[in-house]
C-alpha cells in the first residue's frame, strides 16, 4: 500500500495490488483488487479516478 507523508499529507508511491476500470455504462470509476479479481469500491463522489491507483486497458 502507499504510505501517506505525516507533513504534508501526500501520498508516497502508488496504490499496489488494485486496479481501477472506468465503466462506460455509468461514466464511474470501480477499484479491484488484483489479488482476487473482486470489485472493491466504485467511486461515485467525482467522475475522476482514484488517486494513485493504475488504470486497467
Amino acid at each position: 500500500m502507499a504510505t501517506n507523508s505525516p507533513n504534508d499529507n501526500s501520498r508516497i508511491g502508488a496504490v499496489k495490488d488494485r486496479s481501477q476500470v472506468h465503466n462506460p455504462k455509468t461514466g464511474l470509476w470501480t477499484k479491484r483488487d488484483s489479488d482476487t479479481g473482486r470489485f472493491m469500491d466504485v467511486k461515485t463522489s467525482s467522475p475522476a479516478p482514484f488517486k494513485g491507483v493504475r488504470k486497467e486497458k
